[in-house]
């Protein structure tokens, strides 16, 4: 496919995008004086409708392997970042769960009021301590009712084969909710890369790896967490790269 088609297919991508979420985010604004249940409803609407078009204009959709590694009732989801791809999907791809972002989205008209009111955990970077503690009060909310945390270790989107330390945010939850953590692989950057306009045609392939128990300390969990995520990212953007991004 040329560069143009690619062009001009994300081209309607970002302008569906665009209007169809002013639409569905003006005409359900009254949700938010509703449940949490119903905004959360609403969201994944909203999402379900963006990955729809995503794989209708730009032919780019998604698999999920290793479902069978998610224990029940609440974990810790630590996922892999390399697109604005994984920030919507997690929504539709894991039940009961509370995403930690950052603070400065919630102050998106309507969007971000709607993050807030699902329930997720808003973080403000910068805080060091008073950040970390925070973290941990928003979770232990979440978990109490019974829903998971999904965290975003790396802090940011990281392009692929780049490198960026692991936050200690991942570290702490692990310490202080004594819960599972379930590392979590994908190759969404080869196809909807970090601050890139093209979208490219494909299957982004998001693995669910075994999950880490708790007990272990601080140096030996980051180690194995990164170690198990980004082994299994190499094999996934390998495969995808040998599969042909086209």
């Amino acid at each position: 496919m040329s560069s143009f088609a690619l062009w001009l297919r994300s081209l309607g991508f970002n302008v569906g995008w665009y209007v169809g979420s002013t639409v569905i985010a003006v005409a359900g604004a009254p949700i938010l004086l509703l449940s949490q249940r119903a905004v959360v409803a609403w969201a994944k609407f909203w999402i379900g409708f963006v990955l729809a078009w995503l794989d209708f204009t730009c032919g780019l959709n998604h698999r999920v392997i290793g479902r069978e590694n998610l224990p029940g009732g609440p974990v810790i989801i630590a996922c892999k970042h390399q697109s604005s791809w994984e920030t919507l999907a997690v929504t539709r791809l894991f039940p009961a769960i509370a995403i930690v972002l950052k603070r400065e989205l919630l102050f998106i008209p309507i969007v971000g009021w709607a993050m807030a009111r699902a329930g997720n955990i808003a973080v403000a970077r910068g805080d060091g301590a008073a950040a970390l503690r925070g973290l941990v009060r928003g979770a232990r909310r979440a978990v109490a009712k019974r829903r998971s945390i999904v965290i975003f270790p790396e802090g940011t989107r990281v392009a692929v084969g780049a490198e960026r330390p692991y936050q200690v945010g991942v570290a702490a939850l692990y310490r202080h909710l004594n819960l599972p953590v379930v590392p979590v692989a994908l190759n969404s950057g080869l196809f909807w890369g970090r601050r890139q306009w093209v979208k490219r045609p494909g299957t982004i392939t998001m693995e669910i790896l075994p999950p880490i128990a708790p007990g272990l300390d601080r140096e030996a969990f980051m180690t194995t967490l990164r170690g198990r995520i980004e082994k299994a990212t190499a094999r996934l953007v390998e495969a995808g790269q040998g599969a042909g991004t086209k």
